[in-house]
């Protein structure tokens, strides 16, 4: 069955066909005007422009971080390992004490321990798009590590080894 999105109606079945795309799952953190950390949950990470080094990320103007992300100068991102689903639900979690074990760096926007890659970034621009505001950050520093990625589908968690293992050659 088609269904269009012309009024809000369908919010839960737009949002569950839209989960059907897996995605990568990170944290994004700032500092707040006292330099008391913050972060939430995302999903919504996207690679914009290698030259500049862009990537950026979308935050609901209803979250409980929203004003201090739509402000900040810099934040940081740190995309989140298969092992790290308690993390990625303790971030998602209104209220919760975020980073109570974690060591951190108060003059800067933290960076998880432990993920598959992380980014510190300065704000770029943000561009607001309907209920939510694109933050657009440019790459000042990054690392990796080998690590295999946690990913959300279907609004689960999922390992890469639960998904089909594909093989994608270049053409030659």
């Amino acid at each position: 069955m088609n269904r269009t999105n012309k009024n809000s109606d369908n919010k839960r079945e737009l949002r569950n066909a839209l989960g059907q795309f897996p995605t990568g799952v990170a944290i994004v953190t700032a500092l707040t005007e006292n330099h008391q950390p913050v972060g939430m949950t995302i999903n919504s990470l996207t690679s914009i422009s290698l030259t500049p080094a862009l990537i950026s990320w979308s935050i609901d103007h209803g979250s409980a971080s929203y004003e201090i992300f739509a402000k900040t100068e810099s934040f940081a991102v740190t995309v989140l390992a298969e092992n790290q689903a308690d993390l990625a639900m303790r971030f998602a979690t209104r209220g919760a004490d975020k980073f109570w074990d974690l060591e951190i760096n108060p003059d800067v926007a933290p960076v998880i321990p432990n993920g598959c890659a992380w980014f510190k970034c300065e704000t770029y621009r943000s561009i607001l798009l309907g209920d939510h505001t694109m933050l657009v950050g440019e790459v000042i520093e990054f690392d990796t590590n080998p690590l295999q990625p946690l990913v959300f589908k279907g609004g689960q968690f999922q390992q890469p080894g639960q998904m089909a293992d594909v093989t994608i050659r270049a053409a030659a």
